[in-house]
Formats: C-alpha cells, structure tokens, sequence
C-alpha cells in the first residue's frame, strides 16, 4: 500500500514556479510517509502535480512512482494506492492487443489498461484501490477509488484547483486548504461518529470519492461517475448451488489476495472469519513447503477480568488455540497494555485526522505496530458480519424494526455529556434522522419482496455503506501508519454482488447466525471454530483503564484551555464520571460504552488541540 497526493488545474502554469510547487509535493509526501517510507517520488507538469509514498509489496525493483508512459509527445501518469487481484489476466489481455510491459507491477497494467480504454476500464479490476490517473492527451485528472472503499481519497477544491490526498493530513500541506467545522462536521463528530457520512470528510469543503465511483477533471469541470453498484434481483440458485459457489468465490478472493512478493501473515481471532482466512492461506502455504504466520490479539488482565455478555460470550484465547494446533501455524499471542492503549489514543486520531473509534481503534493501531517488524502484509477476517448477517441487529427484533441506524438505536447516550445550549445548536435526532432516511433511498429495491425480506435488505446496506465502512477506515488507517498492507478478502465486489441477493432463510438457515459462511467452510475447520457463537474483536474488560481515563478527563475539565470544554456540561460530565459505567448498553456497535465514551471526548479534546479548526458556529 501507499500514500498519494496532488493537484490539477486546467488553467495554471505550475512550472512558472517549480521550486514552490516541488516543495508542497514534498510537503503531501511526508505527510503521508507513514502508509508508504520504503521510496517516494513526485511529478509536477504544466497543469498538475502528483507525489507517491510506497510501501514496497510487489515488483519490488521497478514499481516506482509516479509511473509514466510517453508516447508521441502524449504522456500519461500514475500514482496508485492498493493492490490489484487479477493483474496477470489483464495483463494477458493487453499483451495479445499489441501492448509490451518493462516492469511486473500491477502499476503498469492499470496505465496500460486506461490507455487502452480509457476511464471505464475500472471496471475490470478485481482489487483495492485509490489513485490518480493523468492524461495529457485529453488534458485531464482522473481519481478513482475501489467499489467497496477500502483505500481512501479524500479532496478538496479552491478555486478551480482540485487538490487530492490519500489522508486529510496530505491536504492541509497545501496552503490553499483551510481547516474549518461547521454545523455539519460536528454533527458527523458528536451524532454520527465513529462514524461518517458516506463522502464526508468532516472538515468543511473536504469530501472523499464515493466507494465504485471516480472524478473526471476536465478544462469544463468535474464529474463524477459511478462505475458500480448493487443492483437487486431474484436469486435463482438453489441452496446446494449457493454454498457450492459461495464456497468457491471466497477460496478465490483468499488465493487471489495472497499475492505479494514479501511474506505474509494473518490474523487470526479464533473466530469463523479469520479461521477460515487462515485455513485457506495455511494450506497453499503448505503447498509451496511454507508455513503460515499468524497473530492474535488481547488485553492484558483479560483472562482475570473478562465479563461474558450477549455481545461478547467468550474469549478467544481457546478457540485461537485450537486453531493454531490444527494450522500449525507460527503463531504470535499479542497482548495490549492499559497504559499503552490509553497512549495510543492519540496516535490514533493522528492516523485517521478525526477521533476514531476510542480504544477499539487504539488497540488495533498498537497491535499493527507490533505486528509489522515481523509482516508487511496481513490477511484478515473484516467484513464477514456485514455480507453474511452476523451482527445482532440482523437477529434482535429492536434492532431490526428501530427507525434509526441500528447500532446506534439511543442518542440520549451521546448526549449525556453535552451542554443543553450546544445540543439545542446540533438538532442531533434531524441530522440522523436525516442521513437514515437519505440511506434508505438509496436502497436498491427488489419489486415483490415479502416486508420482512425487504427489511433485511435495508439492514443490509446500511451496514455495507455506513459500519462496514467504518471498519474498513479503522483497518486502514491502523494499519497503514505503521506501514503494514491489510487485506480484506471477505470485501471482493464479487462476494459482495452475490451474497446482496442470496435470501435471509438461505444466509441464516434454521435461525443459525452465518449458516450459509459455516456450511462454506465445512471441511476447512474443526467443528468447535465452525460453529462457534460470535464474539467480536476483543475489549479491555480492566477496571484500572476506566479510572485512568476518568483521571484524564478530569484534567481536561480542570484546563480552562481545553478545546472541547465548548461543547460539555461540566456538571453533567463529573456526574458521569462518578457513576459506575454500563458496560451492557454499548453507544456505538458492540463495544464502546461508558469507558469507550471517555476515551472518544479524550480523542475530541486532542483533535481540536492538535488540528485548532476554525469553528464556524
């Protein structure tokens, strides 16, 4: 993976002044150093300038960029985030249309497949990406992104100039660029967050391309086009057919997504998604008389305080046990610390440039971190629970009929700590009320379908556009500021595409959560992982975290300099603080509750510190 960044307008010169514009070039670069220190490099023509940071994962000798190819005096340009699943078809393609290639990177091949086709030649890509695509012949800038969004674009305009940055930190390296929050961007912060609107990118006038869409910059404007979407349909397949290609789609993606001239690792939960990744990946391993290294993740303490609940009902200790006994795998026990998930909470706004996830996202930074001297690639298990209906609102008659986003059913838990005057100014119920129901229009309906089929559908692209996409940001943005490449198979557009339309009684036959993933998986995993009760990505359960944020919570309050104090109620706050916290009554997902709502005011306070946007109400 790596970084990119740049800028286009048709209507300037920049090499009147090239040092300048080197220099921002530059500027985007080491900002973006974290996703990409293995090389970097920049190209600044007339009207545009491109700056690439890379993370070296395949050709490791000549992918550099930006990439160029020149022919007859025309030249087109790269710069490219991601990694493409079917480069040796395309390339094989290509190659019988007449086209030569000097390098085996994946790079080329998509250069050489816009030359050939021009724009909608994205959608013959099998992968994850973002990038840029320049194009002196039709004095143009395209940028593009993947159809599930795992790799990230942001961009913004001024004036004409469109400006473009895999991580927001990249735009603000240009002096065009302000850091402003609106209404609406600290709505997306205290309503909708961890979340955010899909596009959105808080930071007023800063958007990020739409999952399966691209931007086509010309001398007449921008124009955005969508190159992918879901699309409704009956499913006619039989269930012994459904398993059957199923079965075959993710063994695909998972072999697809072991490509990598470095070694590669997994992560491995103990869980039905990971395990099955880690089957998969173990036995070709095994093929080639290599064997599989593996990670998982815990918190210290956890074996002495762990609190079995309805959302989380059992450690994953034993079942990772299990596992790696019948991988035999290489397998590394990674456990986080109070102290250092608590550090790490500003890393992690620093990495995502908005608070995140509380210590959900924290932990997940410090074990990538810890996972990269060994790995610069990670296969994982993210995004199963949202294509196959493993989370309880696909199950829990509350969630399923709640009129709101059904992870985040009770806004009074977000409101506990905020002033009445700041939320008399947010209106927060409209501004959710508002994005559900924006959501829900854009669900591709099915004409006929049974009411309750057609809930399950609406359920089902709320979470593909809005908590999928939330993990995939974490996964991402985790990973990628240590510099380590995660892979998401279960997101392949085809599993995607398939499983929109697969019916409920099929996906969860005989009330079992994930039958449909579990009868896929008979004969790769031992029976006490294949049907193992869901239990989502683990949480301190120490009660000595929940004193430490509390303490630093209490010293924003005592800091008359606190940004965020703008928005609290210093009564309500220390009221919250002296209650025993609810662990049973998460406020977003299934993890962030009392503690976790500690630990997001914490990241808010840091973020206005850090970032001192220009408040705009």
């Amino acid at each position: 993976m790596c970084g990119i960044s740049g800028f286009y307008h048709p209507k300037k010169d920049y090499t009147q002044q090239t040092n300048r514009y080197e220099d921002i070039l530059h500027s985007m670069n080491q900002a973006l150093w974290h996703r990409g220190p293995d090389d970097s490099g920049t190209f600044l023509c007339q009207y545009a300038g491109l700056g690439h940071a890379r993370l070296e994962i395949v050709d490791l000798l000549t992918g550099h960029q930006p990439m160029l190819k020149t022919v007859n005096d025309l030249t087109w340009a790269i710069v490219y985030n991601g990694e493409l699943y079917n480069t040796m078809e395309l390339r094989q393609d290509l190659v019988s249309l007449g086209y030569s290639f000097q390098t085996s990177s994946d790079t080329e091949v998509l250069l050489t497949a816009y030359q050939e086709f021009g724009p909608d030649f994205v959608k013959l890509l099998n992968g994850i990406f973002a990038f840029a695509i320049l194009d002196t012949a039709r004095h143009s800038l395209m940028l593009c992104r993947d159809r599930a969004g795992v790799k990230p674009l942001f961009y913004t305009t001024c004036e004409e100039e469109i400006i473009f940055a895999s991580e927001i930190k990249g735009l603000f390296c240009h002096p065009c660029v302000a850091k402003q929050l609106d209404l609406n961007g600290l709505n997306e912060i205290f309503s909708i967050g961890p979340a955010r609107t899909s596009g959105c990118g808080v930071f007023k006038h800063i958007s990020e391309v739409l999952p399966g869409h691209y931007l086509l910059c010309t001398e007449s404007g921008v124009r955005q086009e969508c190159y992918w979407k879901l699309e409704s349909h009956p499913h006619e397949d039989s269930y012994e057919d459904t398993i059957e290609k199923t079965s075959f789609l993710l063994e695909d993606s998972i072999c697809r997504q072991m490509v990598s001239d470095v070694p590669i690792c997994t992560f491995l939960s103990g869980g039905i998604d990971s395990s099955l990744v880690s089957s998969i990946c173990a036995r070709e391993l095994k093929k080639k008389n290599r064997q599989l290294t593996t990670f998982s993740f815990d918190f210290a303490g956890n074996k002495e305080n762990f609190q079995a609940s309805a959302f989380q009902p059992s450690q994953d200790r034993p079942y990772v046990e299990i596992m790696v006994n019948y991988l035999h795998s290489n397998h590394h026990y990674l456990e986080c610390s109070t102290q250092s998930q608590t550090e790490c909470l500003n890393d992690s706004v620093l990495a995502h440039d908005l608070p995140a996830m509380a210590d959900v996202d924290s932990s997940m930074l410090y074990f990538c971190s810890s996972v990269r001297p060994f790995c610069k690639v990670a296969l994982t298990g993210e995004c199963a629970d949202e294509i196959f209906g493993g989370y309880p609102w696909f199950h829990r008659k509350d969630c399923f009929h709640a009129h709101t986003f059904p992870w985040t059913m009770d806004l009074k838990a977000r409101q506990v700590l905020l002033s009445d005057e700041f939320l008399a100014e947010l209106k927060m119920e409209d501004y959710v009320n508002n994005a559900y129901e924006a959501s829900l229009a854009q669900v591709p309906r099915l004409p006929g379908e049974p009411e309750e089929e057609a809930r399950r559908r609406e359920i089902s692209y709320l979470n593909l556009r809005w908590f999928m996409q939330t993990l995939l940001n974490r996964m991402d943005r985790t990973s990628m500021y240590s510099g380590l490449e995660a892979r998401v198979p279960f997101a392949d557009h085809r599993i995607i595409e398939y499983l929109w339309n697969v019916p409920w009684e099929m996906k969860a036959k005989d009330n079992v959560v994930k039958s449909l993933l579990r009868q896929s998986g008979i004969g790769r995993l031992p029976q006490e992982i294949l049907f193992r009760k869901k239990s989502p990505y683990p949480k301190t359960y120490d009660q000595g975290y929940e004193r430490l944020l509390a303490g630093k919570v209490r010293e924003i309050l005592e800091d008359s300099k606190s940004p965020v104090l703008r928005f609290l109620d210093r009564n309500k706050t220390e009221a919250f603080l002296e209650r025993p916290s609810d662990y049973g009554k998460p406020w977003y997902g299934q993890l962030m509750a009392a503690p976790q709502m500690m630990a997001y005011v914490i990241q808010i306070d840091f973020w206005l510190r850090t970032y001192q946007p220009e408040i705009l109400i």
